[in-house]
């Protein structure tokens, strides 16, 4: 007779314990963290983006060194040739879904192109460093431990679509909002939560991440309520908020949330390689 008593059921309790004070120690570094960086006025953006990246990286270190003896590649950080793989993946589908939003309606003239003066590669470089940072720092965020363990204790399904909302809730203080802009950002929270299901890792949701933001940004276009003059580009709509997103960006727009389906479709078929997602195991109990 066997006595093996097979996976070790989780502690419901424990792993509540565990998440309110991940969600703790990450909302004091969301306060703290940028607001120590904000040296000068015009540094705001790089303070949030910088101070979240510290403050997801601090948060995870210390729960997973108190509770799991681990470290931040324990989350899905580790490099590896797969992981490499799975962050070009990423931005690959992020990009071109950027891409999608800005060129196809000028192409359908209904938007179009000026340029000025502005390029300079100092400029381009320093943008693409901070965006990489930000969307590194909330892929860590939202998709780091307190994810990992909840979809091994709840299941994919009820862990993925509040994340997406949370998500959104944390960028309603962004400036421009639209009635669709929560929307396209919980519903970018369901597929970046779905991307790390489908990887085991977090650089193909931090790939898919920056790769929009990148894109978006050297387009032209606002992204997520903040203008970004980085190389000389802007562009300029014939329709209206619904379509367009305004002063928002195409993320509070129609043309994101229909782009978004091919995000989903590229997910669903693109060569991912499954990596192992060590927290997700332990809290479901099938690994020691």
């Amino acid at each position: 007779m066997s006595t093996d008593p097979g996976p070790r059921k989780p502690d419901k309790i424990a792993v509540a314990v565990r998440v309110i004070i991940y969600a703790f120690l990450a909302f004091v570094g969301w306060v703290v963290f940028p607001a120590l960086m904000l040296w000068t006025p015009g540094m705001k953006l790089v303070a949030a983006a910088l101070g979240v990246f510290v403050a997801a990286a601090v948060a995870n270190a210390v729960v997973l060194r108190i509770y799991e003896h681990g470290q931040l590649a324990d989350i899905g950080l580790g490099w590896t040739n797969a992981s490499r793989r799975n962050l070009l993946l990423g931005v690959a589908g992020g990009g071109a879904a950027a891409v999608l939003v800005v060129i196809a309606p000028v192409a359908l003239r209904i938007a179009d192109f000026t340029t000025t003066s502005g390029f300079g590669w100092p400029s381009v470089l320093f943008v693409s460093l901070v965006l990489l940072f930000g969307a590194a720092g909330e892929e860590i965020l939202f998709r780091g431990y307190a994810f990992q363990v909840l979809v091994g204790v709840l299941g994919p399904f009820a862990t993925i679509l509040p994340f997406g909302v949370l998500f959104a809730v944390a960028h309603l203080l962004n400036p421009n909002q639209t009635l669709l802009s929560p929307v396209n950002t919980a519903l970018w929270g369901v597929l970046l939560g779905y991307a790390f299901l489908r990887s085991g890792d977090l650089w193909l949701p931090i790939g898919l991440h920056f790769g929009w933001n990148w894109l978006i940004a050297l387009l032209g276009a606002p992204l997520s309520g903040f203008t970004m003059s980085v190389t000389g580009l802007t562009v300029h709509w014939r329709v209206g908020e619904l379509w367009s997103g305004g002063a928002y960006g195409p993320e509070g727009g129609l043309f994101t949330t229909l782009a978004l389906i091919g995000v989903a479709i590229y997910l669903n078929r693109a060569p991912i390689e499954q990596q192992t997602a060590v927290v997700t195991l332990r809290s479901a109990g099938s690994a020691p």
